[in-house]
């Protein structure tokens, strides 16, 4: 069975190593083919070569720590942007949902740890806002945001229930209290106020007094009415995401080709979640993304729910969603990839990242040969954070002696690491 729990310190790591310091990472393969050695240093990639080229005798740092990558695909490290940190993980909880500080706090540490050992080195978290919880939530997901740093980035989203009518006061109110307090982007879901367009104003007029990004949470199964978000939002810096968006799939297809030329011209994101999502069953369908993609959209994956009652087996890994698009809805292994790493990181406004010197050091070490077989079989893996090892999942498979294994030319008892 796999170990999913991330170890800051995994072989080949110094344990002491700082997040400055330098790093090897050694023959890992690309998704182009070649084998090449990686130097990590100051957060950021400072040289590739080929393999054995950064370990000549002229390029040889006696500080620097190595990381054997043989027989693993190096990537840029997936992020996540559709998580619900306050729910996380309580599927399996006694009674109604806590939202006692500690409590939250525990579950979206936990939580965010999981996704980490996935690969996730960045992550932004949807919190409700408002009601029986108040602000509370929202302080304890910030407080866990902290106690990552070093590990992984956790940003927040502020969820009001409702933002127009008498109830609506309230709801401004602390939706502005929720950003000075640190929520770095405003959203919600607008269908669940009385009035749909007084809510995406409302969420557009703090936007645009604090500067900062909006998500807002969208079906889409109503074209009229996602066209006049777009409408509203096109344009705004800086951005704009809307998601699941799994009503479009269910629109004709001549009113859901119109409603994607729509989202592309607003130059929004659509983050699908292929995993099933946040909502109820009967909502859990997912957006047209190969529709979404010919029109020109912005599309990322995320994972919604983490075993909460909305999924209570979601298990929050862009890995999965990758595989999902790739193998479901029919996008190139590569495609599907981007949905998770670059086009994902993008809508969290994070710098781009390549295996090229010079970009951020986020990465994640998949063990396979090719991006195809990675998103299929992809257990073991190797997690860097700011030039960083942050997290190591392994695998070992064994076989009993048999004459099926004695065919195959197998050992006795295989141990060999899973993909």
């Amino acid at each position: 069975m796999p170990d999913s729990q991330p170890q800051p310190s995994p072989s080949g790591a110094s344990p002491e190593q700082a997040a400055g310091s330098a790093l090897l990472l050694c023959g890992a393969r690309l998704t182009d083919g070649r084998t090449v050695d990686v130097r990590l240093g100051g957060g950021r990639i400072e040289a590739v070569g080929t393999a054995g080229s950064l370990t000549a005798a002229g390029n040889r740092c006696p500080a620097t720590a190595r990381v054997d990558l043989s027989g693993y695909l190096l990537l840029p490290a997936p992020a996540e942007p559709h998580a619900h940190s306050d729910t996380a993980l309580s599927a399996d909880a006694a009674g109604p949902l806590s939202y006692d500080r500690h409590e939250v706090q525990r579950r979206a540490t936990e939580a965010a740890l999981l996704q980490l050992a996935h690969g996730v080195t960045a992550l932004r978290s949807h919190v409700h806002i408002g009601d029986v919880q108040g602000l509370g939530a929202l302080a304890a997901v910030l407080r866990a945001g902290r106690s990552l740093r070093g590990l992984t980035e956790l940003t927040t989203v502020a969820m009001p229930r409702v933002l127009t009518g008498i109830a609506g006061s309230d709801g401004l109110a602390i939706l502005r209290d929720a950003v000075k307090m640190g929520a770095s982007v405003v959203g919600g879901c607008p269908d669940a106020d009385p009035d749909p367009t007084g809510y995406v104003e409302a969420v557009l007029e703090i936007a645009a007094e604090y500067d900062c990004p909006v998500d807002l949470h969208i079906d889409g199964s109503d074209p009229a009415r996602l066209g006049r978000l777009a409408a509203m939002t096109g344009g705004l810096r800086p951005g704009v995401a809307l998601g699941p968006c799994g009503g479009l799939a269910d629109l004709p297809p001549d009113a859901a080709a119109r409603a994607a030329d729509q989202l592309a011209a607003a130059g929004v994101t659509v983050v699908c979640l292929p995993q099933g999502g946040c909502g109820s069953v009967d909502g859990r369908g997912t957006a047209p993304v190969r529709l979404l993609r010919a029109a020109g959209v912005r599309l990322a994956a995320g994972s919604g729910a983490l075993r909460d009652v909305a999924n209570a087996v979601g298990r929050g890994d862009p890995l999965e969603a990758a595989y999902l698009l790739a193998s479901r809805y029919g996008l190139r292994a590569e495609d599907a990839y981007d949905a998770v790493s670059s086009s994902a990181r993008g809508t969290l406004g994070l710098p781009e990242v390549r295996v090229e010197a010079g970009f951020p050091a986020e990465l994640l070490a998949v063990r396979g040969d090719r991006l195809p077989g990675a998103l299929s079989l992809a257990y073991s893996r190797i997690v860097v954070h700011r030039g960083r090892v942050v997290a190591r999942t392994s695998a070992v498979r064994e076989y009993c002696h048999s004459p099926v294994v004695a065919a195959l030319d197998l050992p006795r008892q295989g141990r060999g690491e899973l993909s």
